[in-house]
């Protein structure tokens, strides 16, 4: 199959992901800390560490679920304007502590999903 169309494809699926998580998860947020986004980025980063980790994935399989799906699915950009939008409206303390906890949170859950998958090679 086509590069391209790999990542096209895999992008397609993990944009609906996100999308689907968006939906389900904003009716918390109530004009306050952005769960769903933050859901999404700290889901993505586990589902790309036990990506990362399974070292026998194909070149068209990383295409289509690291590249593809996981660049779908999370959502750094929409975590910056987030970011941006608490600091706007004087939430400083909220602000650094969605990106300080996305950051810290995120690395651990790529460092859990990398060791799961890196230890059980076969």
């Amino acid at each position: 199959m086509n590069k391209i169309a790999l990542v096209f494809l895999g992008g397609g699926i993990g944009s609906i992901c996100r999308h689907l998580i968006s939906v389900s998860l904003t009716p918390l947020e109530h004009d306050a800390f952005p769960f769903a986004t933050f859901a999404a980025n700290l889901m993505g980063c586990l589902i790309i560490g036990l990506l990362v980790g399974k070292v026998n994935l194909s070149s068209q399989m990383n295409l289509l679920l690291v590249t593809g799906f996981c660049g779908g699915f999370t959502t750094f950009s929409t975590f910056s304007k987030e970011s941006l939008f608490l600091f706007e409206h004087h939430q400083t303390v909220l602000a650094l502590l969605y990106i300080f906890s996305s950051i810290i949170i995120g690395t651990i859950l790529v460092w859990l999903g990398y060791a799961i998958t890196h230890n059980t090679k076969t």
